[in-house]
């Protein structure tokens, strides 16, 4: 008996190590199985919001375009009759908000980066993440509401000095308008939206740089500055890179903000200071929306299609980028 049992317990033990192999062969199929459906799925959404903008696109690309020309002069109260007048200052209008946004909150976003990842104590930089945290989740409406009500009265006296001091330059040029619903105005509210968003993610990525990089550089004789300098920003490039790229791409999108403060235009104007001179495509959309008929509302969501298009080589662009910054 004894021969037997111990002839039949390498048998048992040899099965098992059989079976677990086959066992974790079948995870990683569903696993790759699973992946590859979740790539795919993005595909095919991105693939259904273009034919869906394409399609109800459609009566404004191969309708009557003396139909759509009337549709659009009765937007625009009789500033443009066709689509590319119509949709050019509005999507100059987008890029001129979203790209002052950026400018104005990237080099604060940086700054906040490293001052939690490098410098602040760690209790002070535990509260401020946890700070920057809740504000990147506050609903664009809520940052719309502030600004029409707060920001706006508030900063007029500012904005007049500047139109005052500095309206030689164009972009300056005065009068300030009273109230100041203007560009500048907006733009200073995106980047205080944008802001939390850039600096959680460059937060993170300033964290995860090797220790070994940054305490070689300091036993190098480097200062702080110069360790940061020379191996967080260059391990870091890519990731702010990203991290701008969505933050942009926020400001272009956004709807409710601007809808609530900013006096609209149809024009190509740089005058941030002055009222009525620009618009955004989202901001028009849901303000022209609620009184446009079927072909209204077609023209409405060429402009959106547009907007599809511009946010897509954003997003393509800063991915040439990032992978030209990790090389």
């Amino acid at each position: 008996m004894s021969p037997m049992t111990s002839a039949s317990k390498p048998s048992s033990s040899s099965a098992s190590s059989l079976t677990k192999p086959v066992s974790g062969e079948k995870a990683d199929r569903v696993f790759r199985a699973v992946a590859y459906a979740c790539g795919i799925l993005i595909l095919v959404v991105l693939a259904a919001v273009a034919l869906f903008l394409l399609f109800r696109a459609w009566p404004l690309i191969g309708g009557d375009q003396r139909t759509n020309g009337e549709v659009i002069a009765n937007f625009t109260g009789g500033r443009a009759t066709n689509f590319w007048g119509y949709v050019g200052p509005l999507l100059f209008g987008t890029v001129l908000v979203a790209a002052l946004a950026l400018v104005i909150a990237f080099f604060v976003s940086i700054g906040i980066a490293l001052f939690i990842s490098h410098y602040a104590p760690k209790r002070l930089a535990a509260a401020l993440s946890y700070i920057v945290d809740i504000l990147a989740a506050i609903p664009s409406v809520i940052y719309g509401l502030w600004g029409g009500l707060v920001l706006v009265p508030a900063i007029y006296p500012f904005w007049n000095w500047v139109a005052e001091h500095l309206g030689w330059i164009p972009l300056f040029a005065g009068p300030a308008a009273n109230p100041p619903r203007t560009v500048a105005t907006v733009a200073l509210v995106l980047a205080i939206m944008i802001l939390p968003i850039i600096t959680s993610i460059t937060r993170d990525i300033f964290l995860q740089t090797p220790k070994l990089l940054e305490e070689a550089a300091l036993g190098l004789g480097a200062t702080k500055w110069e360790m940061i300098r020379l191996s967080v920003l260059p391990f870091a490039r890519s990731g702010i890179v990203s991290a701008s790229m969505l933050g942009l791409g926020r400001a272009l999108g956004e709807t409710m903000a601007v809808l609530m403060i900013l006096s609209p235009g149809l024009k190509y104007s740089f005058h941030l200071l002055q009222a009525s001179q620009n618009q955004t495509i989202a901001a028009n959309i849901a303000a022209q929306y609620p009184e446009a008929d079927s072909i209204g509302v077609s023209v409405l969501i060429g402009t959106g299609l547009v907007l599809f298009v511009i946010t897509f080589l954003v997003n393509l662009l800063a991915r040439r980028i990032t992978e030209k910054a990790s090389k």
